[in-house]
């Protein structure tokens, strides 16, 4: 095995205490027709393909080279290429091993924690579907290699500050599984409708026309948006007038239909109405409780 880089970590109650801490980490070059998994890990982590394996915390496992398989409880049996991550929950059976004409360079990180509990399963509850493609991207590879690089080093606080770097990966991943092998497009996309959307805030906006501009459709140009945002386009300029008037309400005297046709709304009565839909107060309300 080549290049192999792998460290298990004795974790303490302080660190159990921060809520998200990291178990161990590595990276190994895996030959073609190597035996698999090799035997220079902890015990607990060794499993025979026959017999699969159930760990007591996550692992997030990165494929840069080659081909093999994953199976889990439930998932059955999937195919594994480069770029690919694979997602490994406490408690679920599961295997995974490279073929044996390919074999495969990995990259994994374990971690645990209260915090990463409720972060997993907030976001990433796909445990019938735990395969993210696309992440054999360089961002990704930075974070395994600032972990390494900070577990190697040990500094003060490590534990605390590999938490952190953990989450920006999982963020990472995140991203590129709600966005897709079109992610860079679909960042520029909606950063050019909300640069439009913030430079028109005070008039009323055609989103057909935008979407035209852009280059798609508008359903598409609504999917991705949403993909993004988590809401719609409408809502999100709607919400971005929302916010401006209320930077209105408290640092100008301009009384509620004065902002209103500022805004580009199409009457007072809207205005009022939205404003209380989006925040449970009218802006008069609002106004007086900030004041």
């Amino acid at each position: 095995m080549k290049n192999a880089y792998r460290k298990y970590l004795m974790v303490f109650d302080h660190d159990k205490k921060w809520g998200f801490y990291v178990t161990n980490l590595g990276r190994t070059i895996i030959d073609s027709e190597s035996k698999y998994p090799s035997k220079d890990h902890p015990e607990e982590y060794i499993f025979k393909w026959s017999e699969g394996r159930i760990l007591d915390e996550f692992h997030l496992v990165l494929i840069t080279k080659g081909e093999g398989v994953f199976e889990s409880t439930q998932t059955g049996k999937k195919r594994i290429t480069d770029g690919d991550v694979f997602l490994l929950f406490p408690g679920v059976w599961h295997r995974y091993k490279p073929s044996k004409k390919t074999g495969w360079t990995e990259r994994w990180v374990g971690f645990s924690g209260a915090i990463a509990q409720q972060f997993l399963s907030t976001n990433f509850n796909i445990q019938n579907d735990p395969i993210i493609s696309n992440c054999n991207k360089s961002i990704v590879l930075n974070h395994f290699n600032t972990l390494f690089k900070l577990f190697d080093e040990e500094p003060f606080g490590f534990q605390r500050l590999a938490s952190g770097i953990c989450m920006q990966l999982m963020a990472e991943i995140h991203n590129i599984r709600l966005g897709g092998s079109n992610i860079e497009d679909l960042n520029s996309l909606v950063s050019k409708a909300k640069g439009f959307m913030y430079a028109n805030i005070t008039s009323s906006i055609d989103l057909n026309t935008i979407a035209e501009d852009l280059g798609v459709s508008y359903s598409k140009f609504r999917m991705d948006f949403k993909k993004q945002t988590g809401v719609s386009p409408l809502q999100y300029f709607l919400l971005l007038k929302i916010e401006k008037s209320k930077e209105l309400l408290l640092n100008s005297n301009k009384n509620q239909k004065e902002i209103a046709y500022e805004l580009g709304f199409e009457s007072d009565y809207y205005f009022n109405r939205l404003f209380k839909q989006k925040t449970g107060m009218s802006p008069g309300q609002f106004r007086n409780k900030k004041s």
